[in-house]
């Protein structure tokens, strides 16, 4: 059993459960941090993109949209991790499923890249 199994109380409810849930996406951001070189990457790269955001945005649906494609990007890396994590538990042998998936996760992550900069674009120059 892993450290979660072997955490997890069945039955929780309201604010316990809430408390617990946080606690283990904050678990999830610390592993990505840790080991997944594109997510470090990609929050260095909106931690100055994301004041600058709230700057340049002239209204509030600007400042969310520019946010927002940040923030899509760091959650579809997260997913695309998740889906490598669990292709890779399974196990080193080669399947053409299993690239399948790795491979559409990582387009997910380009898509969200490509739509975060044409909004950026957009916003900033049209």
């Amino acid at each position: 059993m892993n450290e979660r199994e072997t955490t997890h109380k069945p039955g929780r409810t309201g604010l316990a459960r809430l408390w617990h849930a946080a606690g283990y996406s904050l678990a999830g951001l610390r592993a990505a941090w840790r080991h997944e070189a594109a997510f470090r990457q990609e929050v260095l790269l909106c931690l100055p993109l994301a004041p600058l955001g709230l700057w340049l945005g002239a209204s509030g649906v600007e400042r969310a949209l520019l946010l927002g494609s940040l923030g899509l990007v760091l959650a579809t890396e997260l997913v695309n991790s998740a889906i490598e994590a669990a292709v890779d538990r399974h196990g080193p042998e080669r399947h053409p499923l299993a690239g399948r998936a790795k491979d559409a996760g990582s387009a997910a992550v380009l898509v969200a890249l490509v739509v975060a900069t044409l909004t950026w674009l957009l916003l900033l120059v049209g």
